[in-house]
């Protein structure tokens, strides 16, 4: 019984430890559906909004906040195509491809980020060259779009090597550039006049995801873990039970122990005939 004890309390603590480890991705994942409702709300609600000046989102100095993103702005100003970013490892839909960085300077000095489009891998599976990107209306331009914060990580992803970057950082790549950029960036969504070869980047899909079914499958597998906890040992205490009735049974259809037979001069008493008895007795 001490090894059954033992191999219980054994597997108990492994169970806590598995349950703690697997409810606390269950609440990671209502942790990101939460957010995602309240990205998809703060979507909707700029999206009904009305174009603003991008001055009135965006300032030097200031991080874009959390409130201010996916609002719609309106920028004129000019590209300087000398400074884009070719950002790589981009998805839209199920194509592969890359998205285009470009500095816009605005009319009053200042220099933001346009996020131009998204282009698609080639035919090789590869991205097109820097140098092959097709290029951004020259002259004055007006840019409609939305207001992006900046994506943050490692130096090796947001200072551009080459015109190449994995992740969009405005304040990276102003600093590689030389110049100093307004904090976030413009994702267009149309221009004046219009460019060509590159598709706008859309807003995200409004749904939730698969953050609750992940959710669920996660508190699914720890009540799966506890129910088979119970299940183990109450296996473990059928088949001990099992044991102990067959050796019961053993020990009860073992036949009596039989004595030995009394015997004189070495010969069975019962073997004896009544002539030998009369002979010993005279």
């Amino acid at each position: 019984m001490r090894k059954l004890w033992l191999r219980w309390i054994g597997l108990a603590l492994f169970v806590v430890v598995l349950s703690g480890v697997m409810i606390r991705l269950g609440q990671w994942q209502i942790h990101r559906l939460e957010g995602r409702r309240e990205a998809n709300a703060t979507i909707r609600v700029h999206r009904a909004q009305a174009v603003q000046e991008w001055t009135a989102v965006m300032s030097p100095g200031t991080a874009v906040s959390g409130d201010d993103q996916w609002k719609r702005v309106r920028v004129t100003g000019r590209y300087d195509v000398s400074h884009q970013v070719q950002v790589r490892y981009r998805k839209v839909g199920d194509q592969q491809g890359s998205e285009i960085l470009t500095p816009l300077r605005a009319a009053d000095g200042r220099t933001v980020l346009v996020d131009r489009g998204f282009i698609g891998r080639k035919a090789d599976g590869t991205d097109p060259d820097i140098t092959d990107i097709p290029a951004p209306p020259s002259g004055q331009v007006t840019v409609v779009g939305y207001v992006k914060g900046n994506e943050n990580g490692k130096d090796t992803a947001v200072v551009p090597v080459d015109d190449r970057a994995r992740l969009i950082n405005s304040d990276s790549f102003g600093k590689v550039a030389g110049a100093g950029y307004v904090n976030g960036y413009i994702v267009l969504m149309s221009s004046t006049p219009g460019q060509t070869g590159m598709t706008p980047v859309p807003f995200p899909e409004l749904d939730e995801g698969p953050h609750l079914s992940y959710a669920v499958q996660w508190f699914c597998f720890t009540a799966i873990a506890v129910g088979g906890l119970f299940i183990l040992i109450r296996g473990d205490i059928k088949d001990r039970r099992k044991r102990r009735d067959r050796a019961e049974k053993r020990h009860r259809a073992r036949p009596a122990p039989v004595g030995k037979p009394a015997t004189r001069g070495g010969v069975p008493i019962d073997q004896l005939t009544d002539a030998t008895t009369d002979q010993e007795r005279h």
